[in-house]
């Protein structure tokens, strides 16, 4: 029995660490603000002078997507899940280089501002043509954006619940409920990547509606990656609860026929 158990503990701690791995990651991914980044290639001198309406406008509650979309191309915007952030010329009086410089300003005097998307932003309709209201409702980008603030949230609780009826398995000595901790962490391997695909096809459709500028370049930030990452290592984890739950089911049983007879 001793080869079979070492195996089989062996496997539970693999599938604990990578479960444990992608929580992180997870939970990483959810707090970040780099799920989608913009690197406009003009100088910062060129925002300066219509900088302060921009801030103002992307700062405001009532923002719309059009508004706040068109801020993040023209300042180098990123984008998480719960908010968006701009990078501005630090001074009040909006950053004028004086007339003598011959290098760019240090970066020192650009600063990020962000600001959160409420809830009620997270659930709000989004119109076929953005920042119009008469435009009708987009159904296909409100579900996607929903989706995407929700999955991650099921995915991480999945996990957790999981985990506790893992620590009660080990209460209670059996390798029974292994198989419990393994689908519900296929299940939450399964809302992460409907959360990637649903933002990647948020974004897409974004983009189609409003297009980026020539000389704009946007990109899926580290923050997506990690979401990336977390879903085939919960899979994985998945995969490794349910083989050894089930293979020590099988073996179990073999022994104890054997001991029978």
């Amino acid at each position: 029995g001793a080869m079979m158990d070492n195996r089989f503990a062996t496997a539970l701690v693999i599938a604990c660490v990578l479960s444990l791995i992608s929580t992180i990651y997870m939970a990483a991914s959810i707090g970040t603000d780099f799920w989608y980044e913009y690197h406009t290639l003009s100088p910062a001198e060129n925002v300066s002078e219509a900088g302060r309406s921009i801030w103002e406008e992307f700062v405001s509650k009532d923002a719309d997507e059009k508004t706040y979309t068109d801020a993040l191309f023209r300042c180098n915007g990123t984008v998480g899940l719960w908010r968006r952030c701009i990078t501005v010329p630090k001074n009040s009086h909006w950053y004028s280089p004086p007339a003598f410089s011959f290098f760019p300003p240090p970066e020192a005097d650009m600063t990020t501002s962000c600001i959160s998307f409420s809830l009620s932003d997270q659930f709000v309709e989004k119109y076929i043509e953005p920042g119009n209201h008469n435009s009708g409702t987009d159904l296909n980008r409100t579900y996607l954006w929903r989706l995407q603030f929700l999955l991650p949230f099921v995915s991480i609780g999945l996990m957790c619940f999981g985990a506790l009826i893992g620590l009660c398995a080990c209460a209670c000595r059996s390798l029974y409920p292994a198989i419990a901790t393994g689908v519900l962490h296929f299940l939450a391997g399964l809302c992460t990547l409907g959360l990637v695909g649903c933002y990647v096809a948020g974004i897409e459709l974004l983009h189609r509606k409003l297009p980026l500028p020539e000389d704009v370049r946007g990109e899926f930030g580290w923050s997506f990656c990690l979401a990336c990452v977390s879903a085939p290592l919960q899979l994985m984890a998945a995969a490794l609860f349910i083989w050894a739950a089930r293979t020590n089911r099988k073996e179990f049983t073999l022994l104890k026929a054997y001991r029978v007879a």
